[in-house]
């Protein structure tokens, strides 16, 4: 009998992906478990593995098309078996994603159920757009929804922040004309016009220039990446780090942790500083909150994995205060081969408290990261070079390596940032 596969829920906060690409073709057979096609949201690229083994009897959505959770998206079943009528979207219902921007496609009921009408409505929002609206004490009645229903997005309310931090102009509601109070407020909502980004001025092509598009993760990085910037005033500090501690600890035990399957990484060492400095410095693991700052009570570490030319992933470390260095190298290890398999979930790569990129595997001495909002300090680790250095009045050649913590002004001042980061320092190079 034929099966049917549906778009899964890839997080609590996920309501939609874009299938990205599929796997097989319609003929090809397919194992129980098998990869099918990946599913792309605007953190992480997903493997869709099958439900049932078989033949893969239809595609239901082409690649490129952006989709609910629990819309079909192809059907398994036995070669030549009929697929069920009503499995498949008609050709006028197919809808591209257009620049960058998600949409859904026409929800689908179970093969041979009748489609129920309804949808998300125009007064609800995620999770996301809620935070976000949070951390910019934006109402987001003010915000004109380009979802289903009216419903306000992601990108709705990143562009409305994006064109309040610009100064561009929005007419106001009856409700704010001045002298107007309370008197007028409406029950229903009301939308603000959408802002539009200022024109970019063409740049000169050249023969042979060639325009690459932006995938939806390098889109998302940039993003994010641009709004972090203009949220936070960031302040970087760089300290050097005497490693010899780490290093002996580490050629010491890597044997044991072979022996339990795990591979000792210098990145644990940094994971397991980090925390001890987060549990004495907390204001550093917090985030900007209506009224206050947040200071969060569980220490999740996220940390970044490039994935070469498609950009970097940040899956989280849970929990990582609760952890031992055996558990955390075993927790490294398993997101960071997940996040190259592109096997990560989305719940995965968001919740972070504090932020580690190691650009010292490219050879970077040290740099100045960006804040992972809504966090408000990264560390960034470099290279371990041998250095001569002075200690006690006497010349050594020491494993040295710069680390930079790059923090939220609103948040740090000066003094409080260098010791955050000066016991990060202390822990390791006292490592016993």
């Amino acid at each position: 009998m034929a099966t049917q596969l549906v778009m899964p829920q890839l997080g609590e906060s996920v309501v939609e992906g874009k299938v990205s690409r599929w796997l097989k073709t319609e003929g090809d057979a397919v194992k129980q478990y098998e990869p099918i096609l990946e599913v792309e949201t605007d953190k992480v690229t997903t493997e869709v593995t099958a439900t049932a083994g078989g033949t893969l009897l239809k595609i239901l959505v082409a690649e490129g098309l952006v989709v609910k959770a629990g819309t079909p998206l192809a059907v398994i079943g036995e070669p030549g078996e009929a697929v069920p009528v009503g499995a498949g979207l008609a050709p006028a219902q197919a809808m591209p994603a257009v620049a960058g921007h998600a949409v859904a496609a026409p929800q689908m009921a179970p093969v041979g159920a009748a489609v129920k009408p309804g949808g998300a409505g125009s007064g609800r929002i995620s999770p996301v757009v809620a935070r976000i609206a949070a951390e910019h004490n934006v109402d987001v009645s003010h915000v004109r929804g380009t979802g289903e229903g009216g419903r306000v997005t992601k990108k709705d309310i990143l562009a409305y922040v994006e064109s309040s931090a610009k100064g561009v102009a929005r007419e106001l509601p009856p409700w704010e004309q001045p002298g107007s109070g309370d008197l007028f407020k409406p029950t229903e909502e009301v939308y603000a016009p959408a802002s539009v980004a200022p024109a970019l001025t063409p740049r000169p092509t050249s023969p042979g220039d060639e325009l690459m598009p932006l995938s939806s993760m390098r889109r998302s990085i940039g993003e994010h990446m641009l709004r972090s910037k203009t949220i936070s005033p960031h302040v970087t500090t760089v300290f050097e780090v005497d490693l010899s501690r780490v290093i002996t600890h580490r050629e010491a035990n890597k044997a044991a942790f072979e022996r339990d399957g795990t591979r000792l990484t210098f990145t644990p060492y940094f994971v397991a500083a980090s925390v001890v400095a987060l549990k004495a410095y907390p204001q550093v693991n917090s985030s900007f909150a209506d009224g206050g700052l947040l200071v969060h009570k569980q220490i999740n570490v996220g940390m970044a994995v490039s994935l070469g030319d498609e950009g970097l992933i940040v899956p989280v470390v849970k929990g990582a205060d609760g952890l031992s260095l055996l558990g955390l190298a075993r927790a490294v290890n398993d997101l960071a081969e997940r996040a190259r398999k592109k096997q990560l979930k989305p719940d995965e790569v968001v919740g972070s408290t504090f932020t580690i990129t190691n650009h010292g595997v490219a050879g970077s001495l040290f740099a100045t990261p960006i804040i992972n909002q809504p966090n408000v300090a990264i560390l960034g680790v470099g290279a371990i070079q041998k250095r001569v250095v002075v200690i006690n009045d006497a010349i050594a050649i020491r494993p040295m390596l710069y680390i930079s913590v790059t923090f939220d002004h609103r948040v740090l001042d000066g003094a409080s940032g260098d010791a955050f980061a000066a016991k990060i320092k202390e822990t390791l190079e006292s490592w016993a």
